[in-house]
C-alpha cells in the first residue's frame, strides 16, 4: 500500500481545501453495517422490491418496518471505525473540504465530520408521510416503549418512515444540489467503498472528472478506473494517509500514480 497512499497523500496535499470525498456502504463495513449489496448484503436477505420501495411501504408499513427494525439494531450498535475517524482528520486538518455519503449510517458526523451532505437522508430521524413532521428515531423510539404503544405513527395518525431514500423516491433535492455543486468545485475526488451502481450517485465521479477533477479510489474491488487506486480496506487505508500527511513525509509532486494490486 505505500506507493499509492504516498501519491494520494500527495494529491491531498496538492489540492488542500479542494478535496471531496464520496463514501458507500464499503466504509461502513468494518463498523459491522451488512452492505446492501453482494452475496452477504441485506438485498440477500430482503427482496428490494419488497421492502425497500415506496410503493411496497405504503402497501404494507408494518411489513416493511419489521426489516427495519432489523436494519436499526445493526445501526444502533454501530461506531465509527477508523476509516471514519480519518477523513474527520482529514477536514480537520483543512484538506477535506467535504463529505458527500450515500450512507445513512450517521457514522461520518459521530466521528466527528462538521460538513456532510447525506443523499439518501438518515436513519436518525422519521417523518410523517401525511403530515410532513420529523422527529428524532431514538426519541420515537423512546416514546414508544414508555408507552408499549405504536412507534411507528405519528401524532396525526399518520405513518412514521425512516428520513431515507426509498427506491420510487427522489433524493432530497438540497442535498443533490449541493453534491452536484461540491463535485464541479473539487479538485480531488476521493471516493470510497461505494459500487457505483445507484444513480444519480454513481454519476458524481464521471462530473467531476468532465469538470477537471482528479479521481482517488479507495475500495478492495475497484470500479471506476481512477488515477490513484488503493485496492485496500478503507479503514486500512485512510488512516495510512493521514499518518503520512501529518509525518510531512510525502514525495515530489509529478510522480506516476501507482496503483495497489
Amino acid at each position: 500500500m505505500t506507493g499509492a497512499a504516498d501519491e494520494l497523500a500527495r494529491l491531498l496535499a496538492r489540492h488542500r481545501g479542494r478535496v471531496v470525498a464520496l463514501t458507500g456502504a464499503g466504509i461502513s463495513v468494518a463498523s459491522g453495517i451488512p452492505a446492501f449489496r453482494g452475496r452477504d448484503g441485506l438485498w440477500s436477505r430482503f427482496d428490494p422490491d419488497e421492502f425497500a420501495h415506496i410503493d411496497a411501504f405504503r402497501r404494507d408499513p408494518e411489513r416493511v418496518w419489521a426489516m427495519l427494525d432489523q436494519l436499526h439494531d445493526h445501526l444502533a450498535a454501530a461506531r465509527p471505525n477508523p476509516a471514519h475517524r480519518a477523513l474527520a482528520r482529514l477536514e480537520e486538518l483543512g484538506y477535506l473540504r467535504a463529505v458527500i455519503t450515500q450512507n445513512i449510517d450517521g457514522l461520518h458526523q459521530a466521528a466527528g465530520s462538521r460538513d456532510v451532505i447525506e443523499l439518501h437522508g438518515s436513519f436518525q430521524r422519521v417523518v410523517c408521510l401525511d403530515c410532513g413532521s420529523r422527529y428524532s428515531a431514538e426519541s420515537v423510539r423512546r416514546l414508544a416503549g414508555l408507552s408499549g404503544g405504536r412507534g411507528h405513527r405519528c401524532w396525526c395518525g399518520g405513518w412514521l418512515k425512516p428520513d431515507i431514500v426509498f427506491f420510487g423516491e427522489d433524493l432530497p433535492r438540497h442535498a443533490f444540489l449541493r453534491a452536484w455543486a461540491e463535485v464541479q468545485n473539487a479538485g480531488l475526488l476521493l471516493v470510497v467503498g461505494t459500487s457505483a451502481e445507484v444513480e444519480p450517485a454513481a454519476s458524481l465521479p464521471r462530473w467531476a472528472r468532465e469538470a477537471g477533477a482528479v479521481l482517488a479510489e479507495v475500495n478492495p474491488h475497484p470500479v471506476l478506473g481512477a488515477e490513484v487506486v488503493l485496492a485496500a480496506p478503507a479503514e486500512q487505508a485512510l488512516p495510512a494517509v493521514v499518518d503520512r500527511l501529518e509525518a510531512g513525509g510525502t514525495a515530489a509532486a509529478g510522480e506516476p500514480a501507482v496503483v495497489l494490486g
